[in-house]
């Protein structure tokens, strides 16, 4: 398994194929990724997911104007 480092930075680009992803580990390697547009949604829905899901309220507020 390999050595798990702290996050030092991460970067997104958009590309014309989907994404770029720059991942850097304090006292490690930067490692670039290429990221389809389905996999994007994955990594929003998983992120979601940890956060404790959508916040269905904040849209609710955004289309109110508040």
């Amino acid at each position: 398994m390999a050595k798990l480092l702290p996050l030092q930075s991460f970067s997104l680009q958009e590309t014309e194929d989907g994404y770029r992803l720059l991942v850097s580990a304090i006292g490690g390697e930067s490692l670039y990724v290429s990221i389809t547009p389905d996999q994007m949604d994955d990594i929003i829905d998983s992120l979601e997911n940890a956060m404790g899901g959508e916040a269905d309220g904040a849209e609710a507020e955004d289309d109110d104007g508040f």
